[in-house]
């Protein structure tokens, strides 16, 4: 199998820093590079704009998360490790949910292998996009 880069959505979860540490190896084992893709739920997005969460704070949280993961990454492997961030839904676009998202984004980079955090039952974007991602990904998908 040629994989040269491994998408990893997170959210900032105990489950997806799990599923952040199998994507981290699986690119060391293929010698491959990371994409971290932090999906933003669609209540946080909803609480930051009424004023009931703290932007600064919420981003401080996922800068410290990134960080954690990105120094894991540099020490297993030497690969190019890269970030970026979604919104989980659209209030203009019905079909953006956060499955949709995570493939989107696996297409835009380019992604060979995804590593999606699982959890029954999760009121957590990633976690519902599981399911989605393992039905309609082209890429194979490991859940965790």
């Amino acid at each position: 199998m040629d994989i040269d880069l491994v998408l990893a959505p997170v959210d900032g979860s105990d489950q997806s820093e799990r599923a952040a540490e199998y994507a981290i190896a699986v690119a060391e084992r293929y010698d491959a590079d990371l994409h971290l893709l932090f999906v933003i739920d669609e209540r946080l997005h909803r609480d930051i704009d009424s004023g009931n969460v703290s932007a600064t704070a919420i981003a401080e949280e996922h800068r410290a998360f990134t960080e954690s993961i990105r120094e894991r990454f540099r020490d297993a492997h030497d690969g190019a490790f890269e970030t970026s961030s979604a919104t989980a839904f659209s209030e203009t676009r019905l079909m953006q949910t956060p499955g949709s998202v995570v493939l989107d984004v696996a297409e835009d980079v380019n992604a060979d292998f995804i590593v999606v955090p699982r959890e029954d039952e999760s009121e957590e974007a990633v976690g519902r996009a599981a399911t989605y991602v393992i039905e309609y990904a082209s890429q194979p998908v490991l859940t965790v």
